[in-house]
């Protein structure tokens, strides 16, 4: 089965590529797709499909933050996720973090969640001298 090729969605110095969800059929040609887009963590907001073992032999992390199949995630995985994120890009400026669900779509309720949503964090960073170099809204 040929899945479509990764989304990637970028602001600044942050980098998501949104994925399908792989199995462990399809597993070594999905990290060679992570690979080429230097993904150093992988989001996992459905249940299991593969073995994460493979995957972290590569030196890339797994998180699972599920959420239903087409259901918005609570709020205590969107600030479980803020918070990673603002860790991860202050530790790791430049970093790739891959985002897979189980299907490709999304679905009524979940565009619904994002016409609904308003910002709970700004992600700013600071540069050696202390000035806000790149900020994102979340």
């Amino acid at each position: 089965m040929k899945h479509p090729a990764p989304v990637e969605v970028t602001y600044k110095n942050m980098r998501f590529p949104i994925t399908h969800n792989p199995n462990n059929v399809t597993l070594n040609k999905f990290i060679e797709e992570l690979k080429k887009y230097g993904v150093t963590t992988i989001v996992r907001v459905c249940e299991a499909t593969y073995d994460t073992i493979l995957v972290e032999k590569e030196g890339t992390y797994v998180l699972d933050w599920p959420f239903g199949d087409g259901a918005p995630p609570s709020n205590q995985i969107v600030a479980d996720r803020l918070n990673f994120i603002k860790i991860k890009f202050h530790e790791e400026p430049g970093c790739c973090i891959a985002l897979h669900c189980i299907r490709g779509a999304f679905k009524g309720k979940q565009l619904l969640y994002l016409e609904k949503y308003h910002p709970k964090m700004h992600l700013c960073f600071k540069d050696s001298s202390g000035h806000i170099n790149n900020c994102c809204i979340q």
